[in-house]
């Protein structure tokens, strides 16, 4: 708890670094209102003019958290105790004429909605309009799935202890985490580096550690060969940014099967992505009636990618059906290829090979016969159960990317922005990551580098032209670069 509180006053004095400054400190009777004790003695200390609000009479403080609440009151610290609306309305002023409010009032082991005088104080916080830094998780976000339990702080800044806690990059609780940072209270480092925990953030850290330079005498065929199976009538677009996304993400070759009588325009679109026109069905889809050619052009392939702009039949569940026993090599099914098995998903486990799943919320409903209110409240759980479903590693698109992979690993991503959420930018990040996949990155590895560039892409866009108006060929051009950025190259 003493490291605790005084990282949340480092935090606190790097959010407003000149000493003299009014800091109130709301407080509740358990440990994260100790950490906020603990805070008020180091700030005190710096020179600050701090008051404690306390959710509670301090004489039924209990543990640890009465301990630092009377080392604050033996310094002669001022604690003004809430107990009532007339308490409240009486702080208000106080807080007021704050700089920077600090939320200690509950922590991580919060499991039921706020009510009472603590949901009083939550509105009143949050009414300020002052600097807010939560300590440990915003008080009324639940740690673990990011659930809003009644009302919740809306922090600028979450002062995290020892490691980063699910509920703040799981949306909504992202949304009132403001900007993260994790504390040192002297968690040993083989406990919070142990690879027995499942959950993990990407960072541009791991991917540096992942994504690897060229070798200077590679060739093309030493980067891989995709195959993207896409398109049909009035979805072109999608097949041709799928492939062209593949290229960008670094595959050495990228060859595009699509219906027959649309290969002639594919010739015009794609100049570095080869086209070859497949046997078609009777709507010029793809279908089973496909399934021998593309058979024929399976050696020498390194990855493949099916569903961008496919459309939803029974002809496309059959000719997945066929390929899933077939196919050796990593398979990404995409868009309305999810789509067209979600009757069938059962059937992947037949796969001889690794599968990644992409479905949007709405993708991940009809596979899970499920709503997508049901999915979007449980995204987490909802892809483990997809990965369960099928041994596939499953990457729920959407704010706040989850992949979950076979192995029980979890992983959240961090960047993009709603500017992303715009026809297109599914194609692109489907082709970035069968890209990936041909270049011989393992489902993770390329999923956590095609979701992050992905990302990083739209923040790209976002901060040179705004997010209104994005669309999904503004992300292509910037892949090479943000790759290249991210890779650590020998001089």
């Amino acid at each position: 708890m003493e490291n605790a509180g005084r990282g949340v006053a480092d935090v606190v004095k790097s959010a407003m670094p000149s000493p003299g400054g009014r800091i109130a400190i709301m407080a509740g009777k358990g440990n994260n209102g100790g950490d906020g004790y603990v805070a008020a003695r180091h700030l005190h200390n710096s020179g600050f003019k701090v008051t404690v609000f306390s959710l509670g009479r301090t004489g039924e403080i209990k543990g640890d958290a009465a301990l630092n609440a009377a080392s604050w009151l033996k310094m002669g610290g001022e604690v003004r105790e809430l107990l009532s609306s007339a308490d409240l309305k009486a702080a208000e002023s106080s807080l007021r004429h704050s700089s920077i409010v600090v939320d200690a009032i509950f922590g991580t082991g919060l499991e039921k909605d706020i009510t009472g005088i603590h949901a009083e104080t939550v509105d009143l916080v949050n009414s300020v309009d002052k600097k807010i830094i939560s300590v440990d998780i915003p008080s009324g976000i639940h740690a673990t799935t990011g659930a809003v339990l009644g009302r919740a702080v809306k922090a600028h800044i979450t002062a995290t202890m020892a490691m980063p806690k699910l509920g703040l990059f799981l949306f909504p609780g992202r949304s009132f985490s403001g900007i993260v940072e994790v504390v040192d209270i002297g968690v040993p480092k083989e406990m919070v580096e142990d690879e027995a925990i499942r959950w993990n953030i990407i960072t541009e850290g791991d991917l540096r550690k992942s994504l690897k330079p060229r070798k200077p005498e590679s060739h093309k065929s030493t980067h891989g060969h995709l195959l993207v199976l896409a398109g049909s009538p009035g979805m072109t677009g999608a097949a041709y940014m799928a492939s062209a996304s593949a290229m960008r993400a670094g595959a050495g070759l990228a060859t595009l099967g699509v219906p027959g009588s649309l290969n002639d325009i594919m010739e015009v679109k794609t100049t570095e992505v080869m086209s070859i026109g497949l046997p078609e069905t009777p709507d010029k889809m793809l279908g089973a009636v496909s399934f021998d050619a593309i058979k024929a052009m399976l050696p020498g392939k390194t990855a493949v990618v099916i569903g961008p702009g496919v459309g939803n039949t029974p002809e496309m569940m059959r000719l997945i059906e066929m390929l899933v026993q077939e196919i050796k090599v990593p398979l990404v099914i995409d868009a309305d290829g999810l789509n067209s098995i979600a009757p069938q998903i059962s059937m992947l486990k037949k796969a001889k090979t690794e599968i990644v799943l992409t479905p949007h919320p709405g993708e991940m409903a009809r596979l899970l016969n499920a709503s997508t209110e049901d999915i979007q409240s449980d995204r987490m759980g909802s892809a483990l159960r997809l990965v369960e479903m099928t041994g596939a590693t499953v990457v729920l698109k959407g704010a706040g990317t989850i992949i979950a992979s076979p192995t029980g690993r979890i992983y959240i991503n961090t960047t993009g922005n709603p500017g992303l959420a715009t026809a297109g930018t599914g194609d692109v990040l489907a082709g970035m990551l069968g890209g990936f996949l041909a270049q011989g990155y393992g489902p993770e590895e390329a999923a956590s580098a095609a979701v992050y560039i992905h990302g990083l892409a739209g923040d790209e866009v976002k901060r040179t032209q705004g997010e209104l108006g994005m669309m999904a060929m503004d992300l292509v051009p910037l892949i090479p670069r943000l790759l290249n950025s991210l890779v650590s190259f020998q001089s």
